[in-house]
């Protein structure tokens, strides 16, 4: 794709409460999936980079954690990531549900987005799931709270106003150049997605109670000489001696479902086959501790 005068680059952040749809909506703009989904609070923990390439320009979406009361010192590191994000991007992307209800979680939003002046789109997701009709109150309840460049209806699983959001995003941009080459959709290392794909079935597949304490390393990724399967040795860390027992589950099955479901989407990713061998650790309170929050890879970026 040869740039173009007039073409637009710039860098785009999710922001949102936990669980609104962020992750979805990035996966499905650049039309791959990259950042996990689940349906649990504090699925993304890192700010992922991915990179969306059209005839108009090159849009950097950054899926940042969601915005909320920080409880642990991961908490407050996830919040601060998020809310670094606001001044340094061209366009800011809100996600809400669709509600005329306007809840804690979103005034605390409003108040820091109310504090930026960077362009502010807010995007209604999941109106999959009410009447046409409907969304105008919505609009209405949202519009007077913040200054919007715009406001865009979405249904961020369906794909529903893909298109149209994808140019009122441009709209905002400036011109510039091409950040990275066209075939490029994230900036993400190979081994963290796999990292992450583990603990997305580990998300989907726990009792509601564990999840949040977990995260998973990968202690080896090595390709086989042949060049056909690659062995991956990956470690989920948990932080009682009560989850590692439910995370391995009866005769190990908990953990052999989690491995079999990864294996399939790191399959897919790497285009190749894969065995993988799961670990399950404990390390008490590693939460709350700076060291294995990053020993972990959760990196406190300070720029792009």
């Amino acid at each position: 794709m040869n740039q173009h005068k007039g073409y637009k680059s710039g860098f785009v952040t999710l922001i949102g409460r936990p669980n609104v749809g962020k992750s979805t909506l990035m996966n499905q703009l650049i039309g791959q999936k990259i950042a996990i989904t689940s349906n649990k609070p504090q699925t993304t923990r890192n700010r992922i980079q991915t990179v969306y390439t059209g005839e108009p320009g090159q849009i950097i979406f950054l899926d940042t954690p969601g915005i909320h009361k920080a409880k642990n010192k991961l908490g407050e590191f996830m919040v601060s990531v998020a809310e670094r994000t606001l001044n340094e991007v061209d366009v800011i992307l809100w996600l809400v549900e669709p509600s005329t209800f306007i809840g804690a979680g979103e005034q605390l939003i409003i108040e820091k987005l109310n504090r930026v002046k960077t362009p502010i789109i807010l995007v209604i997701n999941k109106i999959d799931t009410v009447k046409k009709e409907e969304i105008l109150t919505f609009i209405d309840a949202y519009k007077e709270k913040c200054n919007f460049a715009e406001i865009v209806p979405v249904s961020a699983l369906k794909g529903e106003n893909k298109e149209n959001l994808l140019e009122v995003i441009y709209k905002y941009l400036p011109e510039g150049p091409m950040y990275f080459d066209e075939d490029t959709i994230t900036d993400q290392p190979e081994r963290q997605i796999v990292a992450e794909l583990v603990r997305e079935k580990a998300l989907r597949l726990l009792n509601d109670e564990i999840p949040h304490g977990i995260a998973v390393y990968i202690d080896r990724m090595k390709d086989r000489p042949d060049g056909k399967i690659v062995d991956i040795d990956a470690t989920i860390v948990c932080e009682r001696d009560s989850h590692k027992g439910i995370i391995i589950g009866k005769q190990g099955a908990m953990l052999k479902n989690i491995g079999m479901q990864a294996r399939k989407e790191i399959e897919n990713l790497l285009d190749m086959k894969v065995n993988l061998q799961l670990w399950v650790k404990v390390k008490k309170d590693w939460r709350d501790s700076d060291f294995l929050i990053k020993n972990y890879g959760y990196r406190n970026d300070t720029d792009f």
